[in-house]
């Protein structure tokens, strides 16, 4: 069963037209400029680019938690923002996933108790069970009650891949998922990644520098100074 309820003429994800722009005393800064693509549901797509690229942005702009100068992002068909803020969190708790470079658990609940929350938050009354078991899928059943503090770094990514997961997202958003991992960690948590997303069908947006990673995508979608050139 697809994580989406996308169909082959609807996009899970729409980039409309999207600018994003800051002005300040110094004048405009242009970040994106006319950003315009669409992934199909199940797609797996890398958005590369040097630092500073806006290929971060993109990513916020896309989660809607960054709001476009010009144009929109459609999610299964939705327009991101036409939704007031909490409309976007909703729909955003709804149908979306994250993995971020720095983890970003939370430091005084367990494992466990990490990927329980998204599932708490949508009145999953089996969510100690399911959390359970995925932290087991992602090889942590033995570490259900250890804090982050004293995981690996690695351990500390299965957990974050696991809390993204096991809501059983229609899209995952990832942002350099391995960037402060070791090269075999790295390695390691991308196929769990990769094999994770293929298992449920998620449609995977992968923001990374590493060409390497990039080419384990269907497609890749190169940023520089803020436009697509390839």
């Amino acid at each position: 069963m697809s994580a989406t309820t996308a169909t082959p003429a609807t996009p899970i994800i729409a980039v409309e037209h999207v600018d994003k722009s800051v002005t300040d005393s110094t004048g405009t800064l242009h970040i994106l400029r006319d950003i315009d693509f669409r992934l199909a549901a199940r797609e797996t797509v890398a958005i590369v680019g040097a630092s500073g690229s806006g290929k971060s942005t993109l990513l916020s702009i896309i989660a809607g938690l960054d709001v476009p100068t010009h144009g929109t992002v459609r999610l299964d068909g939705h327009d991101f923002f036409a939704l007031s803020e909490d409309g976007r969190a909703a729909l955003r708790a709804q149908k979306m996933g994250f993995v971020f470079q720095s983890f970003q658990l939370m430091g005084n609940l367990t494992a466990l108790e990490n990927v329980m929350l998204p599932l708490e938050l949508a009145n999953r009354r089996d969510a100690r069970k399911v959390a359970a078991e995925m932290l087991a899928h992602v090889g942590l059943g033995q570490r259900l009650n250890h804090y982050p503090k004293v995981l690996s770094g690695g351990e500390q990514q299965r957990v974050a891949l696991a809390r993204a997961f096991v809501v059983q997202p229609a899209v995952l958003l990832a942002d350099e998922p391995t960037g402060s991992l070791d090269f075999a960690t790295g390695e390691t948590i991308m196929q769990l990644m990769f094999d994770l997303n293929r298992e449920q069908g998620t449609t995977l947006v992968l923001v990374t520098h590493d060409r390497g990673i990039a080419q384990r995508c269907e497609r890749c979608i190169t940023i520089d100074a803020g436009r697509i050139t390839a």
